[in-house]
């Protein structure tokens, strides 16, 4: 598996992480132990969790699994999450930048890891409650004590992106070295200015969804309600389009359209198709496999080996492209951004 450099840290990440949200939840200790033998023998590195991901159970499991795997575990780069907490209590004080609760988030985390210190811990969302300032300073605190070596960035705007930068410059704090957004065939809002805030920040990129929570996996037909144990079954997927948005935008069966062709000229699989094309997009550094079974992580896998031509990349950047306002992000203000002479 080709590996990218994770931003200014150093450390080389797999252009496949491994995302665990499922892991205590949907899929089963025994299968979430087999799932990251699987992925670390198919060379990848990065294994991303949350504290929040099932009521930290997901931290849980990969913290065993961890302990259980003394030679893979050195070079895992482990990334996890702070934000919303567990979910087991929903006090006042129970989510945000508060030194506090990012304290007790991060001992949680390394507590449930088993381990002293963590790779990658990641800001899950902005806290427009609390000056960022207040983060920054805990983060850093936390980097100069050895409990994190790294922090990033997930789920934040463009601006969100840019201000955490420069306050932590203005301050002489360790920056940020990541951003992990939303990003897909059927996403790709942050192409207007997420991913120019990332570059010019020198951030690596790990967008999670890159399936666009299983459209991009071939397997749901227009007008077909999606089965009971989907997550689009009878509402929206956790910010995503519902299940009825996206069936009635045509753009939603273009882009499946074209990815069955160009699956088919490559003798792969939509979802493979689809991976390989977010992860050859400019400034991605690896993409999040959510796979929730063995199965799905199999073909998930696949896509390492599939190298989409310059024309498929064209074909699927043109079916894809997002409907856009005039201003400031339409074809006319674009023009006036481009780099091209």
């Amino acid at each position: 598996m080709k590996m990218n450099m994770l931003g200014p840290t150093g450390l080389a990440a797999s252009e496949y992480a491994l995302g665990t949200m499922t892991f205590g939840g949907a899929t089963d200790e025994a299968t979430a132990f087999a799932m990251m033998d699987r992925y670390v023998e198919a060379g990848g590195n990065v294994i991303d969790t949350a504290d929040i991901y099932n009521l930290g159970a997901s931290e849980e499991i990969v913290g065993r699994w961890l302990a259980a795997r003394p030679d893979a575990a050195p070079d895992v780069v482990l990334a996890s999450k702070a934000r919303f907490g567990t979910g087991e209590r929903d006090g006042v004080n129970q989510r945000g930048y508060g030194r506090k609760f990012l304290h007790d988030s991060l001992e949680g985390s390394l507590r449930r890891l088993g381990v002293d210190s963590i790779d990658l811990f990641q800001l899950h969302a902005w806290d427009p409650r609390t000056p960022i300032t207040e983060a920054l300073r805990f983060l850093n605190d936390a980097m100069a004590a050895g409990r994190i070596h790294a922090y990033g960035l997930s789920n934040f705007t463009g601006w969100q992106i840019t201000k955490t930068v420069y306050e932590a410059r203005l301050h002489g704090w360790a920056e940020p070295v990541s951003i992990q957004p939303q990003y897909s065939l059927l996403v790709r809002e942050i192409e207007s200015e997420i991913l120019d805030a990332a570059d010019d920040a020198g951030m690596a990129v790990l967008p999670w969804s890159p399936l666009a929570g299983g459209w991009l996996s071939g397997k749901y037909r227009k007008d077909d309600e999606p089965s009971s144990d989907s997550r689009f079954a009878g509402r929206a997927a956790n910010l995503q389009s519902s299940w009825d948005e996206r069936n009635e935008d045509p753009r939603t069966w273009a882009v499946l359209g074209e990815l069955e062709r160009i699956a088919s000229a490559h003798g792969c699989t939509v979802p493979q198709a689809a991976l390989a094309w977010t992860a050859a997009q400019p400034g991605i550094t690896s993409v999040l496999l959510g796979a929730r079974t063995m199965e799905q992580l199999e073909d998930n896998l696949g896509a390492v080996s599939v190298e989409l031509t310059a024309d498929d990349i064209d074909a699927l950047n043109q079916v894809s492209k997002p409907a856009l306002t005039e201003y400031p992000y339409g074809a006319p203000a674009l023009e006036q951004r481009s780099r091209d002479i």
